[in-house]
């Protein structure tokens, strides 16, 4: 009897997708109807939000409006995923993603300053969403990545160059911007001074704007995967080059309509979770957590997509990426805020979060040291978010 044939450990996924030389649709296709939901709601928020959310002491109406608006802000998102993919495959990398990861800062932006400007308010909500952002991302998505990918091919592949780019960017942004303003005495408390806070916008958006100079112009190689896998996964997609394509004027005008919407909802669903996090005295961490996650499970998702179809490249620029993208603009971007609104912004992380910090980047450089990943480094990063999520209810 002859032995049933399987895919080899480093046989792309791709190569068991039926029908892929089936031409796609180009018009308007059921998926946009979508765009209807957060459109629809958000004009209905605007209109009638303030006297919907103005009494939310019934636990059956909080229920309702929170789900609902968790609900179309989830689809929305992964709706902006969708085009931003469609766009990285037009555009190819490492430019695409850069089109990913500003979009979703883009959200994360907008849901933390409603945040920061509800009710009470939360002067280190910025904080906290950044921290989780490192937190969520570095260990929790890296290590479900490398974790899942290793046990499908028991060894992945990556630019070794890219990677490190992202980290020598990445350290000295998180600890200026999370660790120093601890421990600076200019002004009270874990803060910056005027002065710190504008050095501290100007070389956040410097450092970012050369990085985004070398990812996309000088040394766009190092963050396209390593020869040999770019050459097999080419003779893969040049199956599909028959395929009719939509214009990449379109995708844009797509995914900006979907991002217009979560202006409002993002104000309007900081409401009732911070209803809710007071109703059950829950940490203020909890809700930068929250924030994170929501803006960025479409993210990971796509992340952990690319890890599962030994595409570990174009995943670690994604995350990798994001947490870029998130330090180096929201920082920028929550204290230009304060400054127009004469708000104090909290940065500093406190001792215990410093050294989980740390240990995050020590560990991350350990990780990607190497150009070969494996499941033991996906475990590892994914016991630090374990660790991290602890810490946050017990310190």
């Amino acid at each position: 009897m002859l032995p049933l044939t399987t895919p080899t450990q480093h046989e792309s996924p791709l190569l068991h997708f039926p029908n892929r030389n089936t031409p796609k649709p180009t018009g308007w296709t059921l998926g946009e109807w979508l765009l209807l939901l957060p459109v629809g709601t958000a004009a209905l928020f605007f209109h009638y939000g303030h006297e919907w959310l103005s009494d939310l002491s019934s636990p059956l109406r909080l229920s309702a409006i929170l789900g609902w608006l968790l609900l179309v802000i989830i689809l929305s998102a992964f709706a902006v995923l969708r085009h931003a993919e469609h766009l990285a495959e037009r555009l190819g990398e490492p430019l695409g993603t850069v089109i990913l990861t500003l979009s979703v800062t883009g959200i994360e932006v907008m849901m933390i300053t409603a945040f920061m400007y509800t009710d009470n308010g939360n002067a280190s909500l910025a904080r906290d969403a950044m921290f989780a952002v490192v937190m969520i991302v570095l260990n929790g998505m890296v290590g479900l990545s490398l974790l899942l990918g290793g046990l499908r091919y028991h060894e992945q592949t990556y630019n070794l160059q890219g990677a490190n780019a992202f980290l020598a960017v990445i350290v000295p942004l998180a600890v200026l911007g999370l660790v120093l303003p601890s421990y600076t005495i200019s002004s009270p408390g874990p803060t910056f001074s005027p002065h710190q806070s504008t050095f501290l916008i100007v070389m956040s958006l410097g450092l970012y704007g050369v990085f985004l100079a070398i990812q996309n112009l000088r040394h766009r190689d190092y963050f396209v995967a390593p020869r040999s896998q770019s050459k097999r996964k080419m003779a893969l997609l040049h199956q599909t080059e028959q395929a009719p394509k939509t214009p990449v004027w379109r995708h844009t005008l797509l995914l900006m309509a979907y991002l217009l919407p979560l202006v409002i909802l993002s104000e309007h669903v900081a409401t009732p979770i911070d209803y809710t996090l007071r109703l059950w005295k829950a940490p203020h961490a909890l809700g930068g957590v929250l924030v994170a996650g929501l803006v960025l499970a479409p993210e990971s998702l796509g992340a952990v997509r690319a890890a599962l179809a030994n595409q570990l490249q174009r995943s670690v620029n994604i995350l990798l990426g994001s947490v870029l993208a998130s330090i180096s603009l929201t920082i920028p971007a929550v204290l230009a805020i304060g400054f127009f609104t004469e708000s104090t912004i909290i940065l500093g992380i406190d001792t215990v979060d410093t050294i989980l910090l740390v240990l995050t980047f020590v560990v991350s450089m350990l990780t990607f040291a190497v150009r070969r990943t494996n499941v033991l480094l996906g475990a590892v990063h994914l016991l630090l978010f374990l660790a991290y999520l602890m810490l946050i209810f017990e310190k």
